[in-house]
């Protein structure tokens, strides 16, 4: 499940991205933060959500953050209620259509983080293109699926 941000958000406006977002004081872990963020943009509820996992961290590179990733089932259909402010949309892609290569692509240029270069990744489902760190996440849990030892931590 993806969401398109709005552009009145500050930052990554109109992007392609899952619910989620930024620590905050009153937030007892990054799980609760994700759950927290996912109620407020998407109309989540916390005790409808299966947590699976976490993925590794991710960071973005235009903006530094530090994207902490949590995989989890949310039953379908849900009933959704989109924070109009935050997200312009929501929408889902099924995992058959993600793990497709003929959808998912890596770029010929590299960007550089922290000195390193890596690769960049896009993925296109029905007229959406995500890229980004939302496609290194993606990426990463695709390979995680298709290798015969992946697990979610």
């Amino acid at each position: 499940m993806f969401t398109q941000r709005s552009n009145e958000v500050e930052f990554h406006k109109g992007q392609i991205c899952f619910p989620g977002g930024t620590f905050q004081p009153g937030d007892t872990s990054l799980l609760q933060t994700a759950l927290r963020e996912a109620e407020e943009e998407i109309g989540l509820k916390a005790e409808d959500v299966e947590i699976l996992g976490e993925l590794d961290d991710t960071i973005t590179i235009t903006s530094g953050y530090v994207i902490s990733p949590f995989v989890a089932f949310i039953p379908y259909p849900y009933p959704f209620k989109v924070s109009h402010r935050e997200i312009n949309q929501i929408f889902s892609a099924p995992l058959s259509a993600l793990m497709d290569e003929a959808n998912f692509r890596q770029a010929e240029d590299m960007q550089t983080l922290e000195g390193k270069s890596i690769p960049v990744y896009y993925c296109e489902y029905k007229g959406h293109i995500i890229w980004g760190a939302t496609a290194r996440i993606l990426k990463h849990f695709t390979d995680l699926l298709l290798s015969e030892s992946g697990a979610l931590c």
